[in-house]
């Protein structure tokens, strides 16, 4: 009876450690899917910054926006004072979020929410809001980033790099200084801090709100040799009783990782941490951009 006892411990172990790696690695699997899927970062193809006035977009060489095919004039992005209105070009067969353009539009950027697109042949164009400057966001289901893709790599499931950190939660959110890709830094409302233990030393992160999650946005010491240079992304959900759940075994690469049109944020300086971690997505097989 004890052997059997022992035994059915045994198997109930090695079934969940099973079971959590098992899910770890279907994690991984949507990951890649989400980001080779149509509107996936690999479609991302180009960033052109709006200028006040009118921002043409075609195929034609001399377009503001140069689009890798359709119609010479697509049509006209005109910008002023933080609105973009969209103008399609004579016979052009675009649609703004899914129906057909046949008139000027004013079209709501990424700030509040899902912005509106102006879509044809594969592609979509957007309006994105960063800093004080607003820009259209290429997307191309044909981009050479998607057509070149191999695959993510990783490092082995490690179940020691899902920690549980205390929470402190502050009593007002508190602005932290997140600094991005284009060399702005903005000021991010965080809730709160974890505090957590690995290979015997205590860490800290800072996290922001996003998507109804925390989002850490950190640098280790793997970063610029087995990770990504500038640092990873890791989410999780919101503290209980205290107590939140960093599973670094699911930290992955900034979509910058990838293509060079997009405007991550980087690091907070306090979230630069003095110990390798590694868990979780390594760098990608082109190189960092």
């Amino acid at each position: 009876m004890g052997r059997s006892i022992v035994f059915l411990l045994a198997a109930a172990c090695a079934f969940a450690g099973m079971s959590y790696e098992t899910g770890i690695e279907q994690w991984r699997q949507q990951r890649e899917a989400k980001l080779k899927a149509d509107g996936g970062w690999l479609t991302v193809a180009g960033l052109i910054w709006l200028k006040d006035g009118a921002n043409v977009a075609g195929s034609a060489a001399s377009s503001d926006i140069v689009l890798p095919r359709g119609p010479a004039k697509a049509g006209v992005f005109e910008f002023h004072d933080g609105k973009t209105i969209f103008h399609p070009g004579p016979g052009a067969a675009v649609l703004i979020d899914g129906k057909a353009a046949g008139s000027a539009k004013e079209l709501k950027p990424d700030t509040d929410g899902k912005p509106d697109q102006v879509t044809f042949d594969g592609l979509s164009m957007f309006v994105i809001h960063r800093g004080n400057r607003y820009a259209i966001r290429l997307k191309d289901t044909a981009s050479k980033f998607r057509k070149e893709f191999t695959t993510l790599q990783w490092f082995p499931v490690d179940a020691s790099y899902r920690v549980t950190a205390k929470f402190v939660a502050y009593k007002t959110p508190t602005l932290i200084a997140v600094p991005n890709i284009l060399g702005e830094t903005e000021k991010q409302a965080s809730p709160g801090y974890a505090v957590f233990t690995l290979r015997g030393h205590e860490f800290r992160l800072d996290p922001v709100v996003e998507d109804d999650q925390l989002f850490f946005i950190f640098h280790d010491e793997t970063s610029g040799k087995e990770t990504y240079a500038p640092g990873r992304f890791l989410y999780s959900d919101f503290a209980k009783d205290g107590k939140v759940v960093l599973d670094f075994n699911k930290a992955y690469n900034p979509p910058c990782a990838f293509t060079p049109y997009a405007t991550c944020p980087l690091p907070p300086k306090q979230n630069r941490l003095a110990v390798r971690i590694e868990a979780g997505e390594r760098k990608y097989g082109h190189g960092d951009h």
